[in-house]
C-alpha cells in the first residue's frame, strides 16, 4: 500500500464541519483552541454555530477548513489509523496546501492559521464581494472551455483557474462572466456549470494586489525539511522547502494543476489516497481517474471505520 494523504480547498466547507471529532477528542479541541487564539477571535463557535454566508467568506472559511483538516489528522494519529512515516506524499487543493505543510512537519499549525489569515485578508480584499466569483464546469474539457473564453472575456474577464480532472475545470473572474456561463450553460455545450460558494475570483490575474501581501507575510517563516515529499499546485511535482515560500504566493494568481498532480502520483506507483477534511471532491477525482485506487475521504468520525478495512 503507497499512500498519499489529498486535504481539501475553499469550497469544500459546511457548517458544524469538525464538531464530533471536537466533542470526542482532546486533540481536536487542542487544534480548534489554538486556531482562535491565534487569530484572537473565536472562529471556533462560528465554523459550529454560523451561517453558511459567514462561513463562506474567505476571511473564515480558508482557517476554519485547515484546522478542521488538521483536527481530524490529529484523530486519526490518536487512533494509530494514520503513521505519517508510512506516507509517500501530500498535495493540497489551493488552501489545502498549508494543510499538506502542517501534515508534513514543514510549519507549524499556529504559523500556518497565522499566514492564512493574511492571505485571506489580502484574497478578499482584492476585489470587492460580489465582483468575481467561480464556477465549476462539468463534463467540458480543458480545450473545449478555453475555446470558449474569448466570447466570455466579451462579457467580463474570466479564467481557467482549476485544472482538476477531465470534464471538470472551474472559472474563476468577473461575476458578470461567471453567472453568464453558468446561466447558458446549455448554450455553450456544457453538461453542468455550477456556481461556487466562494467570495472572490482566485487563481487569476485579477487577484494580483494580494501577492505582495503574501510574501511580505510569507518571508517571516523558516519551512522546515518535509518529513514526505509535498506535490506543488503550481508545478504538479515534488517541491523543496527552500522554493515553497514563492510558490506559495504564486500559487494565489496561477492555475490549480490538480489532474497533473494526481498523475504524477499514480505514475510513482500511489494506489491509496486518503481525503482528510471536509468533503469528498478529491477522493472522488482520484477514482474517476483510475477506478483500480483506493480511496477514501475521512470527514466524519463515521469514516474511521471505513479506513480501519483498508488497513493491513
Amino acid at each position: 500500500m503507497t499512500i498519499a494523504l489529498l486535504f481539501p480547498g475553499q469550497g469544500s466547507q459546511f457548517v458544524g464541519m469538525g464538531r464530533d471529532f471536537y466533542d470526542k477528542y482532546d486533540q481536536a479541541k487542542n487544534v480548534y483552541n489554538q486556531l482562535d487564539m491565534a487569530l484572537n477571535r473565536p472562529l471556533t463557535d462560528l465554523i459550529f454555530n454560523g451561517t453558511d454566508e459567514q462561513i463562506a467568506l474567505t476571511t473564515n472559511s480558508q482557517p476554519a477548513i485547515m484546522a478542521t483538516s488538521i483536527a481530524i489528522l490529529r484523530c486519526l494519529q490518536r487512533e494509530k489509523l494514520i503513521n505519517l512515516s508510512s506516507v509517500s506524499y501530500t498535495a493540497g487543493h489551493s488552501l489545502g496546501e498549508y494543510s499538506s505543510l502542517v501534515a508534513t512537519e514543514s510549519l507549524d499549525f499556529k504559523d500556518a492559521v497565522k499566514i492564512l489569515k493574511v492571505r485571506s485578508e489580502a484574497m478578499q480584499e482584492s476585489m470587492p464581494i460580489g465582483t468575481g466569483g467561480m464556477a465549476a464546469i462539468i463534463g467540458s474539457s480543458l480545450s473545449q472551455i478555453s475555446k470558449l473564453l474569448p466570447e466570455l472575456n466579451e462579457i467580463g474577464k474570466i479564467y481557467v483557474a482549476n485544472d482538476n480532472a477531465d470534464g471538470q475545470i472551474v472559472l474563476s473572474g468577473e461575476i458578470s462572466a461567471v453567472d453568464h456561463i453558468c446561466s447558458n450553460s446549455k448554450t455553450f455545450g456544457i453538461k453542468r456549470a455550477i456556481k461556487l460558494p466562494v467570495s472572490a475570483p482566485f487563481h487569476c490575474e485579477l487577484i494580483n494586489s494580494a501577492k505582495s501581501k503574501i510574501r511580505a507575510e510569507v518571508q517571516n517563516y523558516n519551512f522546515k525539511d518535509f518529513k514526505f515529499p509535498l506535490i506543488s499546485n503550481v508545478e504538479a511535482r515534488p517541491c523543496k522547502p527552500s522554493d515553497i515560500g514563492e510558490l506559495l504566493v504564486n500559487q494565489v494568481v496561477s492555475r490549480v494543476r490538480w489532474r497533473e498532480s494526481v498523475e504524477y502520483m499514480i505514475k510513482k506507483k500511489v494506489n491509496t489516497f486518503i481525503e482528510i477534511g471536509p468533503g469528498n471532491v478529491l477522493s472522488n477525482i482520484a477514482k474517476r481517474m483510475d477506478k483500480s485506487l483506493t480511496t477514501i475521504s475521512i470527514s466524519n468520525i463515521g469514516d474511521f471505520a471505513k479506513l480501519k478495512e483498508l488497513l493491513p
